[in-house]
Protein backbone atom coordinates (compact mmCIF):
# COMPACT_ATOMS: atom_id res chain seq x y z
CA UNK A 1 0.00 0.00 0.00
CA UNK A 2 1.09 3.52 -1.02
CA UNK A 3 2.28 5.75 2.22
CA UNK A 4 -0.26 8.30 2.97
CA UNK A 5 2.85 10.69 3.54
CA UNK A 6 5.90 9.78 2.54
CA UNK A 7 9.18 12.35 2.11
CA UNK A 8 12.23 11.58 -0.14
CA UNK A 9 15.45 13.16 0.74
CA UNK A 10 14.48 15.89 2.73
CA UNK A 11 16.65 18.89 3.43
CA UNK A 12 16.53 22.19 4.49
CA UNK A 13 19.20 24.20 5.08
CA UNK A 14 19.05 27.52 6.98
CA UNK A 15 22.97 29.22 5.82
CA UNK A 16 25.06 26.41 6.78
CA UNK A 17 23.20 24.86 9.44
CA UNK A 18 21.65 21.88 8.37
CA UNK A 19 18.23 21.39 9.94
CA UNK A 20 17.27 18.35 8.17
CA UNK A 21 19.61 16.04 6.51
CA UNK A 22 18.26 13.99 3.26
CA UNK A 23 15.03 12.69 5.55
CA UNK A 24 13.63 9.55 4.40
CA UNK A 25 9.57 8.93 5.98
CA UNK A 26 7.13 6.75 5.46
CA UNK A 27 3.60 6.99 6.72
CA UNK A 28 0.83 4.38 6.68
CA UNK A 29 -2.53 5.29 6.17
CA UNK A 30 -4.38 4.76 9.47
CA UNK A 31 -1.16 5.05 11.84
CA UNK A 32 -0.38 7.51 14.73
CA UNK A 33 3.51 7.26 13.89
CA UNK A 34 5.98 8.79 17.12
CA UNK A 35 8.49 11.18 16.30
CA UNK A 36 11.28 11.45 19.16
CA UNK A 37 14.90 12.79 19.14
CA UNK A 38 16.91 15.40 21.54
CA UNK A 39 16.03 19.00 21.40
CA UNK A 40 17.24 20.59 17.94
CA UNK A 41 17.35 17.38 16.23
CA UNK A 42 14.76 18.94 13.80
CA UNK A 43 11.37 17.44 14.03
CA UNK A 44 9.85 20.75 14.21
CA UNK A 45 11.52 21.95 10.96
CA UNK A 46 10.43 18.89 9.76
CA UNK A 47 7.03 19.50 10.55
CA UNK A 48 7.44 22.40 9.05
CA UNK A 49 8.60 21.12 5.70
CA UNK A 50 5.82 18.39 5.64
CA UNK A 51 3.43 21.18 6.12
CA UNK A 52 4.93 24.23 3.77
CA UNK A 53 5.77 26.83 6.72
CA UNK A 54 9.30 26.11 5.01
CA UNK A 55 10.10 24.80 1.50
CA UNK A 56 13.01 22.44 1.21
CA UNK A 57 15.86 23.01 -0.14
CA UNK A 58 16.21 20.19 -1.88
CA UNK A 59 13.91 16.48 -1.93
CA UNK A 60 10.32 16.28 -1.99
CA UNK A 61 7.28 15.64 0.27
CA UNK A 62 4.70 13.46 -0.99
CA UNK A 63 1.15 12.90 0.02
CA UNK A 64 -1.36 10.15 -1.55
CA UNK A 65 1.49 10.18 -3.98
CA UNK A 66 1.44 13.80 -5.06
CA UNK A 67 4.45 16.02 -4.85
CA UNK A 68 3.38 19.03 -2.09
CA UNK A 69 6.96 20.40 -2.04
CA UNK A 70 6.72 24.65 -2.48
CA UNK A 71 2.86 24.09 -1.77
CA UNK A 72 1.14 26.86 0.74
CA UNK A 73 0.10 25.99 4.03
CA UNK A 74 -3.17 27.19 3.37
CA UNK A 75 -2.95 24.73 0.03
CA UNK A 76 -1.67 22.07 1.99
CA UNK A 77 -4.66 22.23 4.53
CA UNK A 78 -7.54 22.37 1.84
CA UNK A 79 -5.72 19.42 1.04
CA UNK A 80 -6.80 17.69 3.92
CA UNK A 81 -3.19 17.61 5.51
CA UNK A 82 -2.81 19.86 9.22
CA UNK A 83 -0.66 21.05 11.89
CA UNK A 84 -0.49 21.75 15.41
CA UNK A 85 1.59 23.95 17.61
CA UNK A 86 3.90 23.74 20.34
CA UNK A 87 2.42 27.30 21.54
CA UNK A 88 -1.27 26.73 20.76
CA UNK A 89 -2.46 29.61 18.13
CA UNK A 90 -6.00 30.86 19.17
CA UNK A 91 -8.24 33.67 19.01
CA UNK A 92 -8.18 34.67 22.72
CA UNK A 93 -10.94 37.57 22.58
CA UNK A 94 -13.30 35.09 20.54
CA UNK A 95 -15.32 32.61 22.24
CA UNK A 96 -14.12 28.29 22.20
CA UNK A 97 -17.36 27.36 19.71
CA UNK A 98 -16.13 30.77 17.49
CA UNK A 99 -12.42 29.35 16.92
CA UNK A 100 -14.00 26.40 16.43
CA UNK A 101 -16.14 27.65 13.69
CA UNK A 102 -13.00 29.84 12.34
CA UNK A 103 -11.46 26.82 11.03
CA UNK A 104 -14.04 25.80 9.22
CA UNK A 105 -15.03 28.83 7.48
CA UNK A 106 -11.87 29.76 6.79
CA UNK A 107 -12.39 27.86 3.21
CA UNK A 108 -13.98 30.98 1.67
CA UNK A 109 -15.45 28.46 -0.68
CA UNK A 110 -18.41 27.50 1.80
CA UNK A 111 -21.67 29.49 2.28
CA UNK A 112 -21.33 30.37 5.78
CA UNK A 113 -25.34 30.88 5.91
CA UNK A 114 -25.99 27.65 4.53
CA UNK A 115 -23.53 25.70 6.36
CA UNK A 116 -23.87 27.09 9.81
CA UNK A 117 -26.28 24.83 11.23
CA UNK A 118 -24.19 21.92 10.09
CA UNK A 119 -20.93 23.11 11.19
CA UNK A 120 -21.93 24.19 14.63
CA UNK A 121 -23.64 20.87 15.15
CA UNK A 122 -20.16 18.91 14.11
CA UNK A 123 -18.29 21.97 16.20
CA UNK A 124 -20.84 21.07 19.16
CA UNK A 125 -20.09 17.13 18.72
CA UNK A 126 -16.52 17.91 19.03
CA UNK A 127 -16.47 19.70 21.50
CA UNK A 128 -18.21 17.44 23.91
CA UNK A 129 -15.23 14.60 23.00
CA UNK A 130 -12.88 17.24 24.18
CA UNK A 131 -14.84 17.82 27.09
CA UNK A 132 -14.62 21.31 26.38
CA UNK A 133 -18.93 21.72 25.66
CA UNK A 134 -19.25 23.49 29.37
CA UNK A 135 -17.07 26.20 27.80
CA UNK A 136 -18.21 26.51 24.57
CA UNK A 137 -19.46 30.46 24.93
CA UNK A 138 -16.36 31.35 27.23
CA UNK A 139 -13.56 33.80 25.75
CA UNK A 140 -10.62 31.20 24.62
CA UNK A 141 -8.09 33.09 27.08
CA UNK A 142 -9.51 32.00 29.65
CA UNK A 143 -8.71 28.28 29.57
CA UNK A 144 -5.77 26.91 30.85
CA UNK A 145 -2.54 25.70 28.85
CA UNK A 146 -4.01 22.28 28.76
CA UNK A 147 -7.40 22.88 27.36
CA UNK A 148 -6.42 25.80 24.66
CA UNK A 149 -3.60 22.46 23.60
CA UNK A 150 -6.76 20.60 23.39
CA UNK A 151 -8.85 22.99 21.90
CA UNK A 152 -6.30 23.84 19.42
CA UNK A 153 -6.08 19.99 18.18
CA UNK A 154 -10.15 19.60 17.98
CA UNK A 155 -10.42 22.58 15.81
CA UNK A 156 -8.55 20.86 13.29
CA UNK A 157 -11.22 18.22 12.69
CA UNK A 158 -13.08 20.67 11.68
CA UNK A 159 -12.25 20.87 8.56
CA UNK A 160 -14.04 18.33 6.44
CA UNK A 161 -11.15 16.34 4.52
CA UNK A 162 -8.68 15.67 6.86
CA UNK A 163 -7.31 13.02 6.59
CA UNK A 164 -3.40 13.52 8.12
CA UNK A 165 -2.62 15.44 11.46
CA UNK A 166 0.93 16.58 12.41
CA UNK A 167 0.63 17.24 16.02
CA UNK A 168 3.99 18.75 17.01
CA UNK A 169 4.17 18.25 21.39
CA UNK A 170 0.16 18.19 21.95
CA UNK A 171 1.11 17.22 25.58
CA UNK A 172 3.68 19.46 26.53
CA UNK A 173 3.01 21.19 30.20
CA UNK A 174 -0.52 19.72 30.18
CA UNK A 175 -2.31 17.75 33.47
CA UNK A 176 -2.73 14.12 33.28
CA UNK A 177 -6.50 14.81 32.85
CA UNK A 178 -6.09 16.63 29.96
CA UNK A 179 -3.14 14.65 28.43
CA UNK A 180 -5.70 11.29 28.76
CA UNK A 181 -8.35 13.18 26.60
CA UNK A 182 -5.81 14.22 24.03
CA UNK A 183 -4.98 10.70 23.69
CA UNK A 184 -8.59 9.67 23.12
CA UNK A 185 -9.62 12.04 21.05
CA UNK A 186 -6.26 10.93 18.88
CA UNK A 187 -7.70 6.97 19.34
CA UNK A 188 -11.24 8.16 18.20
CA UNK A 189 -10.00 10.15 15.21
CA UNK A 190 -8.02 7.22 14.10
CA UNK A 191 -10.39 4.81 13.90
CA UNK A 192 -12.40 7.46 12.08
CA UNK A 193 -9.39 7.51 9.50
CA UNK A 194 -7.21 10.13 10.38
CA UNK A 195 -3.62 9.53 10.43
CA UNK A 196 -0.78 11.16 12.74
CA UNK A 197 2.42 12.06 13.24
CA UNK A 198 3.00 12.36 17.01
CA UNK A 199 6.17 15.11 17.87
CA UNK A 200 6.34 14.59 21.52
CA UNK A 201 8.99 14.18 24.62
CA UNK A 202 6.69 12.31 26.49
CA UNK A 203 8.16 8.77 25.97
CA UNK A 204 5.36 7.06 28.04
CA UNK A 205 2.53 8.47 25.85
CA UNK A 206 4.32 7.86 22.81
CA UNK A 207 4.68 4.26 23.68
CA UNK A 208 1.19 3.94 24.47
CA UNK A 209 -0.26 5.89 20.91
CA UNK A 210 2.42 4.62 18.44
CA UNK A 211 3.17 1.27 17.28
CA UNK A 212 6.02 2.16 15.34
CA UNK A 213 8.77 5.51 15.76
CA UNK A 214 10.97 7.17 13.98
CA UNK A 215 13.92 8.69 16.30
CA UNK A 216 16.14 11.83 14.64
CA UNK A 217 19.02 13.48 15.89
CA UNK A 218 21.08 16.11 14.07
CA UNK A 219 18.63 16.57 11.10
CA UNK A 220 18.45 12.70 10.06
CA UNK A 221 16.58 9.93 11.01
CA UNK A 222 18.94 7.40 13.21
CA UNK A 223 16.79 4.36 14.34
CA UNK A 224 12.91 3.57 13.16
CA UNK A 225 10.88 0.50 15.26
CA UNK A 226 8.59 -0.08 18.46
CA UNK A 227 9.61 1.81 21.21
CA UNK A 228 11.43 -1.41 22.47
CA UNK A 229 13.29 -1.66 19.66
CA UNK A 230 14.46 2.12 19.36
CA UNK A 231 15.26 2.23 23.05
CA UNK A 232 17.51 -0.28 22.64
CA UNK A 233 19.66 0.88 19.42
CA UNK A 234 23.06 2.32 20.43
CA UNK A 235 22.72 5.56 18.19
CA UNK A 236 20.06 6.22 20.31
CA UNK A 237 21.23 5.89 23.35
CA UNK A 238 24.57 7.58 22.20
CA UNK A 239 22.04 10.81 20.88
CA UNK A 240 19.97 11.00 24.14
CA UNK A 241 23.28 10.08 26.36
CA UNK A 242 26.39 10.48 24.88
CA UNK A 243 26.55 6.91 24.91
CA UNK A 244 26.21 6.38 28.39
CA UNK A 245 23.43 3.58 29.63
Amino acid sequence: MEPIIETRNLTRRFGGLVAVNEMNLAIERGEVRGLIGPNGSGKTTLINLISGVYEPTSGDVLFNGKSIAGWSPNRIANYGLLRSFQVPRLFGSMSVMENMLIARFADFRLDYRKDYDGATEKAQQLLEMAELDPLRDKPAKILSGGQKALLQIVRGFMVDNISVYLLDEPFAGVNVVVKETIMKVIEQMRQAGVTFLLVSHEMASVRRMCSRVTVMAQGARIAEGSMEEVAANPQVIDAYLGGKK
